[in-house]
């Protein structure tokens, strides 16, 4: 089959063959239709993850989407969402034709296409993420407002717009750049803010009306101006570290507040979490009221789109797509 074949870590993939998957036992075999390349791809293909280095030569790629082609679980022919383990453990991703997944990691899709695989592919653990974070985790309630730490990334602008579905009365967001910026606002951010590195400054450009929940894939600087903003009973919900993974919290606002910083990850989501949050982000996504912005790539254009969204040269997350 064709795939993008990591050989070195640190390096592209490149396009090349590669053996088929072969099905093990509670597994099945999905033909790839659309999988993204995402943030932990390229962590874990450059060999300094907590994971450890990924046996060579694999094929990255730790989602997609795809038709279920063998398997004794889910009838053939069905369209389904995927999750895969590709460079934290032994195996390959979803980055080929085919990809052997494990039949706890599918989530079966509605068979029409209100979606297309591309813009699910996009949205993927990163919809899931910022679908959560907000319900779960941040607990949001309709009427609160919501500030989106890098509200020009996946995970801010699902949050934005799931924040917005959610009923929250006011959405900001906080960006790096004018392309972050204009994707905020296409997420349907009704403010925002340029990133600054200087704490005081950026506290004072959040101006003066607390928040209730704060979303938080960044850290450093961000969090600790956001932290400053928040509303009595607010709760900052980390998502990653994209700034740093060190944050200054003061006790005394925090203790004066009673408010909360609340850690989050997919990790410990259930099988059924993960479905549910997917497929209310998809059916709010079929509406228009949540998006990502996203390219589609071919496989043959992996190794020049892999440098791309590694340097953050893109106009959003870039999508590999089949024939």
């Amino acid at each position: 089959m064709r795939a993008a074949v990591l050989h070195t870590h640190g390096e592209p993939p490149s396009h090349a063959e590669h053996p088929d998957p072969v099905a093990g036992q509670g597994s099945s075999i999905v033909r790839v239709t659309a999988a993204p390349i995402v943030p932990l791809d390229l962590l874990c293909a450059s060999g300094t993850s907590y994971f450890g280095p990924p046996a060579l030569p694999y094929v990255p790629g730790v989602q997609g989407v795809g038709v279920v082609e063998e398997s004794a679980t889910v009838a053939p022919g069905t369209r389904v969402f995927f999750a895969t383990s590709a460079g934290m453990a032994a195996g390959d991703g979803s980055l080929a034709e085919r990809a052997a997944v494990p039949d706890a990691d599918l989530i079966v899709l509605k068979p029409e296409a209100a979606v297309g695989d591309g813009a699910v592919a996009a949205l993927g653990l990163s919809g899931v993420a910022g679908w959560m974070a907000l319900t779960w985790r941040g607990q949001l309630q309709a009427g609160e407002r919501v500030l989106v730490l890098g509200g020009g990334g996946a995970v801010g602008q699902v949050a934005i717009g799931a924040a917005r579905v959610l009923g929250a009365s006011h959405v900001a967001a906080v960006v790096r750049s004018e392309s972050s910026r204009e994707r905020a606002q296409a997420a349907g951010a009704h403010e925002v803010v340029a990133l600054s590195t200087d704490v005081d400054e950026l506290t004072a450009l959040l101006g003066t009306t607390p928040y209730d929940v704060v979303i938080d894939p960044v850290f450093g600087v961000a969090a600790t101006a956001a932290a400053r903003v928040l509303a009595p009973g607010g709760r900052l919900v980390n998502l990653g570290g994209s700034s740093g993974d060190e944050a200054v919290f003061s006790s005394s606002v925090l203790r004066s507040k009673s408010a909360s910083v609340l850690g989050y990850t997919n990790n410990a989501l259930t099988a059924d979490q993960r479905r549910d949050a997917l497929t209310a982000v998809l059916d709010h996504a079929a509406t228009g009221a949540i998006t990502v912005a996203h390219e589609t790539v071919t496989l043959a254009d992996i190794t020049d789109a892999w440098h791309r969204q590694s340097t953050g040269t893109t106009s959003g997350r870039l999508v590999l797509t089949f024939d």
